[in-house]
């Protein structure tokens, strides 16, 4: 049995949504859908682009793996690691390489890849229901290595243990409580409130932000000495001079 399920960019002038997609399942992922994530970010034309919200369909962010899939590869090595190294890894590397500020719109289930996925983003808001976890202790394997580590950084030692070694799923307070989310809401407010904050984030010096983000690319790597011979090249910018421009002048500036 094959699998459904997609992944789907709609762009609307500056902002772009990536919608992760498999009815019935709670948007699990599937390999395809894993492939078809990388492809998205890997093939993405970002001239003009200032921000990227991932979502869920129908109420759920993204439940885990297809499971429905998995005796197809999970017990040969070969096909473990080829699945884990070059179908998922490959897919949050692309999205944590991506220049341009990520948002996730987390309803629902946030489970497993889900919260893979939710760690790759910049800023994730987050439904007064969401449930988060990676109970697949429950399933006989562990997280893979980096997956692991992409979590752990993101969400702190003590949940990544209580959800790794326990099974622990947790509600999005305590998530908030411990630095992974930026907002907490009624989960009907969730859907505006990613809106205005993309929105509020395409109005700014696309620039600045992208080069945020290398900067926070390297203090993660422990290598932000590597910027400094080019960390002043902006000086002459149009982005920059305007924006100087735009608040001595008391108006909004046009980036």
């Amino acid at each position: 049995m094959t699998a459904a399920g997609t992944v789907s960019l709609r762009r609307e002038g500056a902002v772009a949504v990536v919608t992760l997609s498999n009815a019935g399942r709670l948007n699990a992922m599937t390999r395809a859908m894993w492939r078809e994530l990388r492809e998205v970010f890997t093939g993405l034309d970002d001239a003009g682009l200032r921000c990227l919200v991932i979502r869920g369909e129908g109420g759920a962010f993204c439940a885990g793996g297809d499971i429905s899939e998995y005796p197809s590869f999970r017990f040969e090595e070969s096909s473990l690691r080829e699945f884990h190294e070059n179908e998922v890894w490959a897919a949050l590397q692309a999205l944590l390489d991506c220049p341009i500020p990520l948002v996730a719109q987390i309803e629902g289930a946030c489970m497993g890849a889900g919260i893979e996925i939710a760690s790759c983003c910049d800023i994730r808001i987050a439904g007064a229901t969401a449930k988060f976890g990676a109970p697949i202790a429950k399933l006989g394997f562990p997280m893979a290595p980096r997956e692991a580590a992409l979590v752990h950084g993101a969400i702190g030692d003590v949940l990544a243990r209580d959800m790794l070694l326990a099974a622990g799923v947790h509600g999005a307070q305590r998530l908030y409580d411990a630095g992974f989310l930026l907002q907490v809401l009624p989960d009907n407010e969730v859907a505006t409130a990613v809106q205005v904050h993309a929105d509020r984030i395409a109005a700014l010096a696309p620039q600045a932000a992208r080069l945020h983000k290398r900067t926070f690319a390297a203090l993660k790597a422990g290598a932000t000495q590597n910027l400094l011979a080019t960390a002043y090249d902006y000086a002459d910018s149009a982005e920059h001079r305007e924006g100087i421009a735009a608040f001595l002048a008391k108006r909004t500036p046009n980036f």
